[in-house]
């Protein structure tokens, strides 16, 4: 057997699309292994994944000192509803400072994908770290329990009126999302199949603490059709059905491809990865086939993916260990960019590729590096309404500053030594124009630190 030593390059690619960037130091430790070894310790990693947990017992003792929510009064209900907003944003936080300094890199890079494949939205902070973390814990699992645990969410539940689905009336939202946006798409499932799996669903929902429960009363148990099959169903068998179409493979597959690989599909790969994932639905085996294969590594699908918000000020914080010293400007800077954690534009996600970038959020992104980094001035003008006070804090001070402690002391302790040539390798892996490498070469840098900055503020380092 041959073993392949791994390029630099493709270690970088490997951690680009599992993770958010890498370091030096570990290029230089993962460099010359074999292939085989660098992604099978990804994986192994991902046995060290926790859940994200905020404290919230002090939360949970003034909620129900107020009394269940149907009976409270106008006061107590917005007094919840802060308390609520408040805290999401502290899990908002929380999620980044995990993405950050991740245990289990792929766990949370993979935690993030499914954000956007299953995506929901809730305003109980205590229903929407339950799901946070059913995504983590199903990441690279079984994607039929994956499924059905979703299907049994709180948040998901409430986001998609299922709540409201039952017997004699039933509510179609979730049952249609479930088909068109999570597991098949449009066009592989009739208008007859959403109603019948609607009344499969009847029933379903969740007591006052967030557990699943359902109501036999509210259920519809008559027989329904369901995608040629007949019978009493429930929701986890129509799940089932679901799953027995191989369009459901592709469809979940084809997400992969284009969030792991390349946004452009290669079909003879798509059909090669399905036929994989298909088996058993095994997402971790799939997973794994991807990144131990060799088109994975082929340049075609090195540095072509426009990073995401999240990526983007991720990878930097990768590089240069980064302190906000307001937290809440995260939550701007997020805002500024387009992709807020916990706060999906609609039920269909972030479209991701060329979407994020339009002429007001490209010209933020390359100012980012010197924002974070080099205590650069940046207009805030609002970019439409804000939660509470912070966007009146930014209407008082269109100019301000990005309040942040870059860790150089880290940064010089890895790459003080590093050649230019080396430099411009670990941060950029995309081809560089002929025009920037002019304007690179023509600029005088007096350190590594005013190069990172430099190397990060260029359109090179907006894809990865």
């Amino acid at each position: 057997v041959i073993f392949y030593k791994m390029k630099q390059k493709h270690i970088q690619h490997l951690y680009n699309r599992a993770g958010f960037a890498v370091s030096y130091k570990k290029v230089i430790n993962l460099k010359d292994k074999p292939k085989i070894k660098v992604v099978n310790s990804l994986f192994a990693e991902a046995l060290k994944t926790q859940p994200l947990e905020l404290d919230l017992i002090a939360f949970k003792a003034f909620s129900e000192s107020l009394g269940p929510y149907s009976k409270m009064n106008r006061i107590n209900r917005q007094k919840l509803n802060k308390k609520n907003r408040e805290k999401i944003k502290d899990l908002n936080y929380a999620w980044i400072e995990r993405l950050v300094n991740p245990d289990a890199v792929l766990i949370e890079k993979m935690t993030l994908f499914w954000a956007n494949v299953f995506v929901c939205k809730d305003n109980n902070v205590a229903s929407i770290q339950h799901y946070n973390n059913t995504l983590r814990k199903f990441a690279l699992g079984d994607f039929k329990q994956f499924v059905k645990a979703i299907a049994k969410e709180a948040s998901m539940s409430k986001y998609l009126n299922n709540k409201q689905n039952v017997k004699k009336r039933p509510n179609e939202n979730f049952a249609r999302e479930l088909m068109e946006l999570f597991t098949l798409g449009i066009g592989h499932y009739t208008e007859q199949d959403v109603k019948e799996s609607a009344r499969a669903f009847t029933g379903w929902s969740n007591n006052r603490k967030g557990a699943f429960i359902s109501n036999p009363k509210k259920h519809d148990d008559g027989i329904k059709t369901f995608l040629g099959k007949t019978g009493n169903f429930d929701g986890d068998a129509i799940i089932d059905i679901i799953l027995e179409q191989k369009q459901c493979a592709k469809f979940i597959c084809e997400k992969l491809y284009r969030y792991f690989v390349n946004p452009i599909i290669n079909e003879a790969n798509l059909k090669e990865i399905t036929a994989v994932f298909y088996k058993d639905y095994d997402i971790q085996k799939v997973m794994y086939h991807i990144f131990k294969s060799k088109w994975f590594y082929d340049d075609q699908n090195i540095g072509i993916k426009i990073k995401s918000p999240l990526e983007l000020l991720l990878g930097i914080q990768t590089i240069i260990p980064i302190q906000f010293q307001k937290p809440q400007q995260l939550l701007y800077l997020q805002k500024m960019m387009g992709q807020i954690l916990l706060n999906p534009p609609n039920v269909a996600g972030w479209k991701g590729g060329k979407s994020w970038i339009d002429s007001n959020t490209l010209m933020f992104r390359l100012k980012l590096p010197s924002i974070l980094l080099n205590n650069a001035i940046i207009n805030l003008e609002s970019k439409g309404e804000f939660e509470d006070n912070f966007e009146n804090y930014y209407k008082k001070n269109k100019k301000n500053y990005i309040k942040t402690l870059p860790s150089w002391n880290d940064f010089e302790k890895e790459y003080a030594a590093v050649s230019i040539k080396e430099l411009k390798k670990i941060i950029l892996i995309s081809n560089i124009d002929k025009d920037t490498e002019a304007f690179l070469d023509n600029l005088k840098f007096n350190s590594n630190k005013d190069l990172c900055i430099q190397l990060m503020s260029i359109p090179e380092y907006q894809l990865c």
